[in-house]
């Protein structure tokens, strides 16, 4: 697998990081590692109130990463250990029981990287998307003044609907037998 780009790698952590905050993710950190690991950039660290609610966490967090199409190295889900991690390489994210993130400590841990203040990310302009290299078949992309039109600039075209033959079934009185008609 290849390395994402530092921004690449930063808009992976913004798109992680909105989905926590959706889901009342609280304690919201994200941690540079780039410099003190060899196997991930940046770690985000935040804290459920509940088993379901880390629960709820990590599956928001799973379908903002399918929907980048970013891939999901691995994870660790033990059953009411209260920590649940999710690799997806160049961004590992870490969820907490309020408990658990006091005892782990994992800033401490971290505490040579820099952090990333999660405000900033949230106040940046919304990431394209990652960029990855895609075969195209037949798919005709919009040019950028298409892209931006607006909705009231745009034509309604009508789409005709395909008309399909409706088939009756017929009891007849001498035979109970059902048959079909045309």
């Amino acid at each position: 697998m290849m390395k994402l780009n530092k921004a690449d790698s930063l808009a992976l952590v913004k798109l992680c990081c909105l989905a926590l905050d959706e889901k009342k993710a609280e304690d919201l950190r994200v941690m540079d590692v780039s410099e003190q690991s060899s196997i991930t950039d940046f770690l985000v660290l935040a804290t459920g109130n509940s088993a379901p609610h880390l629960r709820a966490l990590r599956i928001e967090v799973e379908k903002a990463l399918d929907a980048a199409k970013a891939r999901i190295v691995g994870m660790e889900i033990p059953q009411d250990t209260g920590w649940m991690v999710i690799d997806a390489f160049d961004v590992m994210i870490h969820l907490f029981t309020a408990d658990q993130r006091e005892h782990y400590a994992l800033e401490n841990l971290w505490k040579d990287a820099v952090e990333v203040s999660v405000p900033s990310l949230f106040a940046a302009p919304k990431p394209e998307k990652i960029a990855k290299p895609k075969a195209t078949k037949g798919k005709v992309s919009k040019s950028k003044s298409a892209k931006k039109a607006s909705p009231k600039s745009l034509k309604r075209v009508p789409v005709k609907k395909k008309k399909t033959a409706k088939k009756k079934v017929v009891l007849t009185k001498a035979s109970s037998v059902k048959k079909r008609k045309k």
